[in-house]
């Protein structure tokens, strides 16, 4: 049995927020559970091209932007997977931070960060 408190769990600042990662790869579950604060008035390009992912919001607000222009309100209670590696923009709201649980799948090792400095999107594998 895995048991495990948001005070000792691994902290990985991906440059617009903490992700705060509750399994890892070196626990053998298979997927990794994260607690993801994404910073008030942040706008991230991400794409996850080696992980599928799913992300509970259970605080605060955003959306979520397909790379066509679609806008999806996140707010608590509101669940999105990218299924199919979707490339898209997290953006938290100007007024307070946004707050999901997500899952990853494969897990992560645990150091994984995004390079939201790249032109494109940040290509990485974890938030």
């Amino acid at each position: 049995m895995i048991i495990r408190e948001l005070t000792n769990v691994k902290t990985v600042d991906w440059g617009n927020g903490l992700s705060r990662r509750f399994l890892l790869q070196s626990d053998g579950m298979g997927y990794t559970v994260t607690d993801t604060t994404v910073r008030a008035g942040t706008k991230s390009n991400l794409e996850y091209r080696n992980h599928l992912e799913a992300c509970y919001c259970i605080e605060g607000s955003g959306e979520v932007v397909e790379m066509d222009g679609t806008v999806h309100p996140i707010t608590p209670g509101t669940l999105y997977a990218l299924d199919q590696h979707d490339s898209h923009w997290l953006v938290a709201s100007p007024h307070e931070d946004l707050r999901l649980v997500c899952v990853f799948t494969p897990a992560l090792q645990g150091d994984e960060v995004h390079r939201l400095d790249e032109a494109d999107s940040a290509y990485g594998t974890a938030s």
